[in-house]
């Protein structure tokens, strides 16, 4: 996955980003409940910041410990800082972050190591935690955008789903790095829109739609999209059509 690809999805999405980050929001209370309180006089971290609630969300919960957040979306950053301007913010790559080791007492990280390398980035935030310390993140699983997937298959050739990784992949890099009492969960959320149209724009407005490839270049042309409508009908629901999500929730220690 393309780093620069990934990096200009976000930037263009951090002026639409909150008023669309339902699920992340879910997502970020969800894996907040899972957390237990970090060694004393530690640091915290939120790697991959987006443009704050999950460090406002930290914050609430531990407000005695310093806290540090870190992303590499400069326009995600920069709404962040201005959210939060009293606390550290650190345009960094979470595959290879700029902090010394042994340096945090929980490493959090909700809805950003899906767009990583993630031994890679489970090995970074082993690195700067310290003994005791707490990993808590927050990835998607293959079950995601499942609806999305079938309503497009065999419309083209270009990839519309991403192929996210299964829970079993998030314990194992977990254990790759180190880290101990590795804890998984799994859970299925799903956001509801009135019409397709609606569903897909609030995926671009959250930046997500733009870091998969090949990619269609062209937009569909229009017996195609009528035939995705009509597949994607088939799952509407009372609440209306289902953006499913596959979340997969992770904890460890050093």
């Amino acid at each position: 996955m393309s780093k620069a690809l990934v990096r200009r999805s976000f930037d263009r999405a951090a002026a639409s980003y909150d008023q669309s980050a339902q699920l992340q929001r879910q997502v970020c209370a969800a894996l907040a409940d899972l957390l237990t309180p970090p060694p004393p006089g530690t640091l915290l971290l939120d790697a991959g910041c987006g443009t704050g609630y999950g460090a406002r969300l930290l914050a609430e919960r531990f407000p005695d410990h310093p806290l540090v957040l870190a992303d590499f979306a400069p326009a995600m950053l920069a709404r962040a800082r201005a959210q939060t301007p009293e606390r550290p913010a650190v345009c960094a790559d979470v595959e290879a972050l700029p902090f010394a080791n042994r340096r945090f007492g929980l490493y959090w990280s909700s809805l950003t190591l899906q767009w990583c390398d993630l031994h890679q980035s489970l090995a970074e935030a082993a690195r700067v935690l310290v003994p005791g310390g707490q990993l808590a993140f927050s990835t998607l699983g293959p079950g995601t955008f499942a609806e999305i997937d079938a309503a497009f298959a065999g419309i083209d050739r270009h990839r519309h789903v991403l192929p996210f990784a299964p829970p079993q992949s998030s314990a194992a890099a977990a254990l790759a790095a180190g880290l101990k009492e590795v804890r998984i969960e799994r859970r299925r959320l799903a956001l509801h829109y009135p019409d397709l149209r609606s569903l897909l724009r609030a995926i671009k407005d959250i930046g997500a739609n733009q870091v998969g490839a090949p990619r269609r270049p062209v937009l569909l042309g229009r017996s195609a999209w009528r035939a995705v409508e009509a597949r994607y009908e088939e799952f509407r629901t009372p609440a209306g059509l289902p953006a499913t999500y596959d979340v997969i929730l992770c904890t460890a220690l050093k």
